[in-house]
């Protein structure tokens, strides 16, 4: 992995999951801004797959498991779609809370990835 990408990911993460949760928890229902926010986590996801395919074959292979790797990217590649959805079907303040909540998972995911791509030993 890329360590700057990684650090974008997790930084653009952790600001929409906390502005999902602020606006859930004042009361607000899911717009475009919770939504865009989570649509800007995904394609940044969306890039880390394209990295994770191309990495290899540019001499940077990973030292830890790609199985394990590969679960999390996609889990987390689904993650946010499935709180979208969520927040498209019940229209409540608490479907933005979960948006916010997503963003925060994805955001632990994408630096366990990066330990996983990185630091680990095969």
């Amino acid at each position: 992995m890329i360590l700057w990408l990684t650090i974008l990911q997790v930084s653009v993460a952790v600001a929409a999951g906390a502005f999902c949760l602020v606006l859930g928890l004042v009361g607000r229902r899911p717009s475009d801004y919770s939504v865009g926010a989570l649509a800007l986590v995904e394609l940044l996801l969306i890039v880390q797959v394209v990295a994770a395919i191309v990495a290899p074959f540019a001499g940077n292979p990973p030292t830890g498991d790609l199985l394990e790797y590969w679960v999390y990217l996609v889990s987390a590649v689904l993650l946010p779609i499935g709180a979208v959805l969520w927040a498209l079907m019940e229209r409540s303040r608490w479907s933005t809370v979960i948006l916010g909540v997503a963003a925060l998972a994805v955001a632990v995911m994408v630096w366990r990835m990066h330990v996983i791509w990185t630091v680990q030993v095969a």
